[in-house]
Protein backbone atom coordinates (compact mmCIF):
# COMPACT_ATOMS: atom_id res chain seq x y z
CA UNK A 1 0.00 0.00 0.00
CA UNK A 2 1.56 3.27 -1.18
CA UNK A 3 2.17 6.00 1.70
CA UNK A 4 -0.61 8.29 0.33
CA UNK A 5 -3.70 5.90 0.95
CA UNK A 6 -1.89 4.99 4.27
CA UNK A 7 -2.12 8.51 5.34
CA UNK A 8 -6.11 8.48 4.19
CA UNK A 9 -6.79 5.78 6.48
CA UNK A 10 -4.79 7.77 8.93
CA UNK A 11 -7.12 10.91 8.39
CA UNK A 12 -10.09 8.73 8.91
CA UNK A 13 -8.94 7.63 12.27
CA UNK A 14 -8.40 11.39 12.94
CA UNK A 15 -4.47 10.35 13.42
CA UNK A 16 -2.05 13.24 11.67
CA UNK A 17 0.43 11.64 9.85
CA UNK A 18 2.88 14.32 10.37
CA UNK A 19 6.61 13.09 9.38
CA UNK A 20 5.77 9.47 10.32
CA UNK A 21 7.68 6.75 8.34
CA UNK A 22 5.31 4.51 6.54
CA UNK A 23 6.07 1.30 8.98
CA UNK A 24 5.73 4.42 12.25
CA UNK A 25 2.61 5.28 10.57
CA UNK A 26 1.03 1.53 10.42
CA UNK A 27 1.65 0.94 13.73
CA UNK A 28 0.27 4.06 15.03
CA UNK A 29 -3.20 3.39 12.76
CA UNK A 30 -3.12 -0.12 14.32
CA UNK A 31 -3.06 0.28 18.20
CA UNK A 32 -6.12 3.53 17.49
CA UNK A 33 -7.79 0.41 15.76
CA UNK A 34 -7.29 -1.83 18.97
CA UNK A 35 -5.32 -4.26 17.08
CA UNK A 36 -1.59 -5.33 17.99
CA UNK A 37 1.10 -2.98 17.10
CA UNK A 38 2.93 -5.61 14.69
CA UNK A 39 3.56 -4.02 11.50
CA UNK A 40 7.09 -5.25 10.37
CA UNK A 41 7.95 -6.66 13.26
CA UNK A 42 9.05 -9.82 11.84
CA UNK A 43 6.07 -12.32 12.97
CA UNK A 44 4.39 -12.07 9.81
CA UNK A 45 4.16 -16.10 9.43
CA UNK A 46 3.00 -16.10 13.25
CA UNK A 47 0.63 -13.29 14.07
CA UNK A 48 -2.74 -15.50 12.71
CA UNK A 49 -3.76 -12.29 11.09
CA UNK A 50 -5.07 -13.26 7.49
CA UNK A 51 -7.79 -10.77 6.96
CA UNK A 52 -5.00 -8.01 8.21
CA UNK A 53 -5.21 -4.63 6.27
CA UNK A 54 -1.38 -4.57 5.94
CA UNK A 55 -0.49 -7.68 5.34
CA UNK A 56 0.66 -7.48 2.25
CA UNK A 57 3.45 -4.83 2.99
CA UNK A 58 4.25 -6.57 5.99
CA UNK A 59 7.64 -8.61 6.74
Amino acid sequence: MKLEEIKEIAKQNNIKAGKLKKAELVRVIQAAEGNEVCFESGRVNECGQEGCLWRADCR
